[in-house]
């Protein structure tokens, strides 16, 4: 049997191509690797030199606002410190946060970008709790406290898994390993 490595990328269709690239270059921080203008794609990646791109974006999205199609895009973050970086970035950005939140083996923070896609920077924590496992946190809390408060969480709920329901607000979102 072949086997997948990992996933390489993923293309999204956009509205205004020039916004969502600006979203994704200044404030994710990914860097353009290609274009294709003619055709109305913009190749991005957070390593270039590693991966040509792993993001996608492409004029000409025609699903109408708040239907769900796409689920979320993840991206990894080496540290704990980058992810809490990220959010103060979105805030000072006025990205539309979702929450921010630990899956017991990962710390998060769920945003959107311009055309209302879930994303998600995120630190694995090295830790093992079956998911879904959902549970919120304060970023305004220094890294070391977010990370005893998990701790503390897994050494509790790691092995039944714990979903805060006061963060779904009715609304299904799906299983994450990340």
């Amino acid at each position: 049997m072949p086997t997948i490595e990992r996933l390489a990328h993923v293309g999204v269709h956009v509205r205004d191509l020039d916004r969502s690239v600006a979203f994704y270059r200044d404030v994710l921080g990914l860097q353009v690797s290609d274009d294709d203008a003619e055709h109305g794609m913009v190749f991005l990646s957070s390593r270039p030199d590693v991966e040509h791109h792993e993001v996608l974006l492409c004029g000409g999205r025609t699903s109408p606002d708040g239907e769900l199609w796409l689920q979320q895009i993840s991206f990894r973050c080496p540290t704990l410190e980058d992810v809490l970086a990220y959010y103060r970035r979105f805030v000072e950005h006025d990205v539309k946060i979702e929450y921010t939140v630990t899956h017991g083996n990962a710390i998060g923070v769920y945003f959107y970008d311009p055309d209302g896609n879930r994303l998600e920077v995120y630190w694995p924590t090295g830790l093992v709790a079956r998911q879904g496992y959902l549970e919120g946190l304060d970023f305004t809390l220094p890294a070391d406290v977010l990370l005893e408060q998990v701790r503390k969480s897994v050494a509790e709920h790691g092995e039944t898994g714990y979903v805060d329901m006061r963060l779904l607000g009715g609304i299904d979102v799906g299983q994450s390993d990340s």
